[in-house]
């Protein structure tokens, strides 16, 4: 399936780096995609994903970026339109790390960093694209979390911003789609690489933890981060070209 191989331009995807994001400009590349990618620390990460899309036959390019900087991710349209000369799609798969803590442990303080470093920065990325997903009639894929539809305790503040990603999402699908830009949602549930990965890690889910959750969802095993790249694949191509406003949560049927 090679989705994207007449699409002019290249995809952006934010977070290239992460588990979500490297399989996300992997899976774009095998189906003919160029790819432009963000990192944020992992220079060692971006090395390697770029050879390995290479290897794939994509044209890559990318920077570090810090999205939360309003400047700085201004300047990544213009980056990507120098190098390819268009934007087909913007997929945000970054975010930073979130511990799993009660809101009532959570300082406003803590609470305010999240936002902009989520809800902000994905519109800090998304806005100065528009023009360019205007004249390519693109497509914008925000990977968020199954569990703005069913709350795991001690997940507000990963929740919290990511609904607010959903909400400016269905907005842009409303105000966007007379340019025919489509905007969706992939929604993760429990992974087995990803922030899951980092918070098995961490200990903030210990096995009695992982043993219940996985109880929990009724296909009885977590995803990986290959099951979300198929989804945002397939919410980028034409193959879902009447699809916009929408969240696919990718989560073994935990919100049934």
């Amino acid at each position: 399936m090679l989705d994207f191989e007449k699409r002019p331009g290249a995809a952006l995807v934010a977070g290239g780096t992460g588990g979500i994001g490297r399989a996300v400009s992997r899976v774009l590349a095998e189906r003919g995609s160029q790819i432009f990618f963000t990192y944020r620390g992992n220079q060692e990460g971006a090395a390697s994903l770029a050879s390995e899309l290479s290897a794939l036959g994509a044209k890559v390019e990318f920077a570090r970026v810090d999205l939360a900087n309003i400047e700085e991710a201004a300047e990544l349209a213009t980056s990507v339109l120098d190098s390819f000369g268009g934007i087909h799609t913007v997929v945000y798969a970054a975010g930073p790390h979130v511990p799993m803590t009660h809101l009532s442990r959570v300082t406003p303080h803590q609470f305010r960093a999240q936002l902009e470093g989520d809800a902000a920065a994905f519109f800090n990325l998304v806005h100065p694209a528009l023009p360019h997903l205007r004249e390519s009639r693109g497509s914008i894929v925000a990977v968020t979390t199954a569990a703005t539809r069913r709350f795991p305790v001690r997940d507000g503040l990963s929740s919290g911003p990511k609904g607010a990603v959903e909400a400016v999402v269905r907005a842009l699908a409303a105000e966007e789609g007379r340019f025919g830009l489509r905007a969706n949602c992939v929604g993760p549930g429990m992974l087995t690489d990803g922030m899951a990965a980092r918070l098995i890690e961490s200990g903030d889910l210990d096995e009695s933890a992982l043993d219940i959750t996985r109880r929990n969802i009724p296909l009885r095993r977590f995803g990986d981060a290959d099951d979300i790249a198929e989804a945002v694949a397939f919410l980028a191509s034409d193959r879902a070209d009447f699809i916009s406003g929408q969240t696919l949560d990718v989560d073994g049927g935990y919100g049934v």
